[in-house]
């Protein structure tokens, strides 16, 4: 019998494939210390499968730069050699990007109502998440005392990720049914205004890229959340699709306290061809003072402006914000935007992480379209559910 353990476009698999799927052979010839995360093993053999690629696509690199070199060429040989390379990158494209102010460790949500739902209280919250703008969202307490984990969904708006059944985006109510404190956030008003992100400190006159903006909103809604009496504030994650999968990445990236994250089709890396891996639009990385550009792909009669340009001109590329993410764990949620030939770019993360002594840390699954479906959302639910239920050491 022969069973096929990887499809590009499936996700299904029948319970007898199940019965002769087996944990993954690592370590071989490693000197690897973390190799099969401490989960729950039931878990573990529906997702294991999702953290290698295809033999085709094993130790390919292609023209991405290696994170594993710093940028005078120097190698990276050691984990004390990482963390100065880690801190170059980080510190390269904070400068880059602008700096991000203060973050706000001190504050309370403030509770504007609460709604009784089946088997958790769902509050209508308000703080703030740059120091002169405020935001509101969902607060989802499932019953039960003791700790529990959580996650922060983000997105357009906060309302679809709690709304059951919201074109498979529901993701903070499902979440919060399998037991996770849930913070939904999103960028309702901007959204509606067709401008889309945060503005620091204001649109006229941005200090900051957007996109890295909204990286340091989440990362204020991670310390407000992380006060929420019944969080376990070492077991946070993040999760978003499409602009909400951009905004979970560069989140979770650039803010070492999140424990996971769920990347959902953002397109994780720069792209010439993709209309919706528009990096250079000036809601994410390409802000230029208005009127801005037409929507659209970069031509010679609608041309980009901003920073975007200059990180294609010098070779940057997302590979290098990927990695800050080692050894923390992370699945990429692929869809149209990121097929399964992505695992090009997520190979250089699975080196840094083989270097620091990991493995099984970064997965990727794939579908055919952009919107995720219940088979994707199943794996993704069921990462977090590994990564911030079980003791694993990350």
């Amino acid at each position: 019998m022969i069973c096929h353990m990887r499809t590009v476009n499936v996700f299904k698999f029948s319970s007898v494939c199940m019965a002769f799927l087996i944990l993954p052979f690592v370590g071989r010839g490693q000197k690897l210390t973390h190799t099969i995360p401490d989960g729950d093993p039931a878990i573990w053999s529906k997702i294991s499968r999702y953290f290698s690629p295809p033999p085709e696509l094993k130790n390919q690199y292609g023209e991405f730069r290696s994170p594993l070199k710093f940028y005078s060429g120097k190698e990276v040989k050691s984990a004390a050699e990482w963390s100065k390379r880690r801190k170059e990158i980080k510190d390269r494209w904070n400068g880059l990007m602008g700096q991000w102010p203060a973050l706000l460790t001190d504050q309370k949500m403030q509770i504007l109502d609460t709604v009784i739902k089946d088997g958790f209280k769902q509050h209508k919250v308000r703080f703030n998440w740059t120091p002169n703008e405020v935001t509101e969202g969902y607060l989802s307490i499932p019953d039960g005392k003791g700790k529990k984990p959580a996650v922060i969904t983000v997105f357009y708006e906060p309302e679809t990720a709690v709304t059951p059944g919201k074109l498979d985006r529901d993701f903070a109510y499902q979440l919060t049914k399998r037991g996770f404190v849930t913070l939904s956030i999103g960028t309702r008003e901007a959204s509606l205004a067709k401008t889309f992100s945060i503005y620091y400190p204001n649109i006229e006159n941005t200090k900051i890229q957007p996109l890295s903006a909204l990286g340091y909103a989440a990362a204020n809604a991670w310390h407000v959340l992380s006060k929420v009496p019944d969080v376990d504030a070492s077991k946070i994650g993040i999760m978003g699709h499409s602009f909400g999968g951009k905004w979970a990445m560069f989140a979770s990236c650039l803010f070492d306290k999140f424990a996971c994250a769920v990347w959902s089709d953002p397109g994780i890396v720069f792209s010439k061809t993709r209309e919706s891996v528009n990096y250079w639009e000036p809601w994410y990385l390409g802000y230029h003072p208005k009127p801005w550009r037409k929507r659209g792909l970069i031509t010679k009669d609608n041309p980009g402006q901003g920073l975007y340009l200059k990180l294609v001109a010098e070779g940057y590329d997302l590979q290098e914000l990927h990695a800050l993410m080692a050894p923390r764990p992370f699945l990429v949620s692929g869809g149209s935007e990121d097929p399964v030939e992505q695992w090009i770019p997520l190979n250089h993360t699975v080196k840094v992480n083989k270097l620091l002594g990991y493995e099984n840390r970064v997965a990727m699954t794939n579908r055919p379209l952009h919107s995720p479906n219940p088979e994707s959302n199943e794996v993704a639910f069921s990462f977090l559910e590994y990564f911030l239920k079980g003791n694993s050491s990350r």
